[in-house]
């Protein structure tokens, strides 16, 4: 086809600027997707266990989308109390949550808390698909307590193995101002003051070793904190890299006491499992079928 002479150009913008004639309108952009919204639901009091009415959990998580993470969350309260709860911080973040209660000392022995744990970190490890998960991206954290119940089910497969998962499935460990040494209940009903410090086999200090999947430590302020907390944190983290583990972080929350740090300790938790989440995305670990 002939090109336009500069004639015909002028010709045709003279005729554009006459009223009545309009040049033929381009196609309208089509619009922009509308954003997936994603919706939460919440199975509450699921039984994980029928060794005692507290074995139960709930779990929070995004009912429309699949391959999801999801974090198990043991509640604070010194072996000796506290119930499960959903963290606010957690909410809304694309991921799930299984927050567990567990028998409690004295009225258990400190085995029952742990056998606890490990049996709802293994009912998630195996139900956890069929809401769309993916199991093989668990992590498992909690706060004081619970955030060394679950360091121990990272760390020790003494646990882990009685509930059936004889290998490592956690894919990171999230312990927010947690117990390093053995636990200040069991230590007591020991005749131990708080600030007599043990570590048998029931401490995380016991099974330091290489080969551990990522761990992210947060503690309060190291002069607010409960007895030596952010010392025995610190001093887990070195012997950790120590050992082979790269990665480990530790986050010290300056101000902020043992419970005052939780609430910022959530945003910490929730920018680090992303993190995580991506590393497996780049790793291509696929989500589970």
């Amino acid at each position: 086809m002939p090109r336009p002479t500069l004639p015909t150009l002028l010709f045709t913008l003279l005729l554009s600027c006459l009223p009545g004639f309009a040049a033929e309108p381009a196609p309208a952009a089509p619009p922009p997707a509308a954003p997936t919204v994603i919706e939460y639901a919440t199975l509450p009091d699921v039984a994980y266990s029928d060794a005692a009415p507290r074995c139960r959990l709930d779990l929070y998580y995004p009912r429309n989308s699949s391959g999801f993470a999801t974090l198990v969350w043991f509640h604070g309260g010194g072996l000796s109390g506290g119930n499960k709860y959903l963290p606010e911080g957690l909410k809304g973040q694309g991921i799930a949550v299984v927050s567990a209660n567990y028998r409690l000392m004295p009225q258990a022995p400190i085995e029952a808390c742990l056998e606890d744990a490990a049996a709802a970190l293994a009912w998630t490890l195996r139900n956890i698909q069929a809401s769309g998960g993916d199991p093989r991206r668990v992590f498992v954290g909690g706060h004081s307590a619970g955030a060394y119940l679950a360091t121990l089910l990272t760390t020790d497969p003494t646990w882990m193995a009685k509930a059936g998962f004889p290998e490592q499935r956690v894919a990171g460990l999230l312990a927010i101002s947690g117990q390093m040494a053995t636990h200040f209940g069991l230590r007591a009903q020991r005749g131990m003051p708080p600030t007599q410090i043990q570590a048998d086999a029931f401490a995380p200090f016991f099974h330091i070793k290489a080969g551990l999947p990522p761990i992210l430590l947060v503690t309060g302020d190291r002069e607010m904190e409960l007895y030596g907390r952010y010392e025995e944190n610190a001093y887990y983290a070195r012997m950790l890299r120590l050992a082979g583990n790269t990665r480990v972080t530790l986050h010290e929350l300056q101000g902020y006491n043992h419970g005052e740090m939780v609430k910022p300790a959530e945003a910490l938790m929730v920018r680090q499992l992303k993190a995580w989440c991506t590393e497996l995305d780049q790793a291509k670990v696929p989500a589970a079928p």
